[in-house]
């Protein structure tokens, strides 16, 4: 079991810069997510974690994406992934096949449907970061 510091101190003044870097942290990744689901919701029809794979898929090119590694990359289950995964299936964005050296592995890869979608959606993703996003996290 990995072990993390427990140093906890609170000054009169409110919670340590750390906490407050933190809360700042969470906050934007709420307002962030908040305003992916509705924009690619409304406009493409994916929610984030729909969007986040067909994302990492785009980004693979031409080469499969094994289901554990795209889990992983995704942060989702194994299950949670596998459900998305049915979701997109069913509407011709993505597609499962068997790997070939260990039939028990799956790949998955996009479709051409997928990668239209994605192309559509891609713009709309990276603008609502922009827009969202802390400017100073944004700077090279």
């Amino acid at each position: 079991m990995t072990r993390y510091a427990t140093r906890v101190s609170v000054t009169q003044d409110g919670p340590e810069p750390v906490v407050t870097v933190w809360r700042a942290i969470a906050a934007s990744h709420a307002a962030a997510c908040a305003a992916l689901e509705h924009e690619l919701g409304k406009r493409h029809g994916l929610g984030v974690s729909e969007f986040e794979v067909l994302d990492r898929l785009a980004e693979r090119g031409d080469r499969d994406f094994r289901s554990q590694e795209l889990a992983d990359a995704v942060h989702l289950s194994q299950s949670a992934l596998s459900r998305l995964i049915d979701r997109l299936e069913r509407h011709g964005l993505v597609e499962r096949c068997l790997c070939g050296e260990d039939r028990r592995g799956i790949y998955v890869t996009l479709t051409p449907a997928g990668r239209q979608r994605h192309a559509e959606a891609a713009p709309t993703h990276r603008g609502v970061l922009a827009s969202v996003l802390p400017a100073g996290l944004l700077a090279p």
